[in-house]
């Protein structure tokens, strides 16, 4: 899939695996996890007074995120750049108005929201060019906030698990608060906290998970078949998940930082 040296190659790999979902949008939506209601609850704490806040669920895919922020009282405008992602999201979700845009293009007017969020989407952003969006279309004291689940990899069958499952192009992508906190001076200093979540599965519909990550979709059809039949052989061979359901146990990272109240957006 090209030298991990060669800076155009990486590229252009990133932008593959970014555009690789929307011919799958049924299989993400039905086999991607949802986001706790602790996670979502923290991430829009700094707006917590506010009453049926106006929140931008932003690269908001098929709406695993939409659901969890309308079940917490948010108003949600869902923005998301992929046409068959959309759909799917408005086929789940009909009373949620979603448009085509992007990070760094969002379709909404100055100071129009309270809250914006991006659940699995903030690594796929241009920061440069994102940050300044959000500080345009928040409103005086809103808050931005990410939020990724993530294996628990303290769990040795989790940790097994993710040895087996790499591509050819399983190099890492940043997605959580192992890395550093983004910095934007439009925006107060992050802060990130982490919470504990699982997603029930078997070991056909946890390999069917696996089979919606970018790093499965884009390789060719037979190594996809080579990694996904060693998913599920090895999901069949250990005692946590060789027989009917289980919990995969996961961690949700959040990340969120206020807009700085004495902006003034041009």
């Amino acid at each position: 899939m090209g030298n991990s040296n060669d800076p155009d190659a990486t590229t252009a790999l990133r932008a593959k695996r970014a555009s690789s979902f929307g011919v799958h949008a049924a299989a993400y939506a039905e086999h991607r996890p949802d986001y706790p209601a602790d996670a979502i609850q923290w991430a829009l704490q700094p707006i917590a007074d506010k009453q049926a806040p106006v929140v931008l669920d932003l690269g908001a895919g098929t709406g695993k995120l939409t659901g969890g922020l309308l079940a917490a009282g948010a108003t949600v405008i869902a923005v998301e750049p992929d046409a068959e992602m959309r759909a799917e999201l408005v086929r789940r979700l009909p009373e949620v108005t979603a448009h085509d845009g992007a990070a760094e293009s969002i379709p909404l007017p100055n100071s129009s929201v309270d809250a914006i969020v991006a659940g699995q989407a903030f690594h796929w952003f241009d920061q440069q060019r994102a940050f300044p969006e959000f500080a345009r279309v928040l409103r005086d004291d809103g808050v931005f906030a990410a939020l990724w689940n993530t294996d628990d990899m303290r769990v040795d069958w989790v940790a097994g698990l993710a040895r087996v499952a790499r591509s050819d192009t399983s190099s890492p992508l940043p997605k959580s608060g192992d890395d550093k906190l983004p910095e934007h001076p439009l925006f107060q200093d992050f802060e990130h906290a982490e919470f504990p979540h699982a997603h029930r599965r078997t070991a056909e519909s946890l390999a069917a998970t696996i089979g919606t990550y970018s790093y499965t979709l884009v390789v060719s059809a037979q190594q996809r078949t080579e990694v996904l039949g060693r998913v599920t052989d090895y999901l069949r061979s250990r005692p946590e998940t060789v027989e009917g359901e289980f919990d995969m146990p996961l961690r949700t990272w959040v990340i969120r930082a206020s807009r700085r109240a004495d902006l003034v957006v041009d």
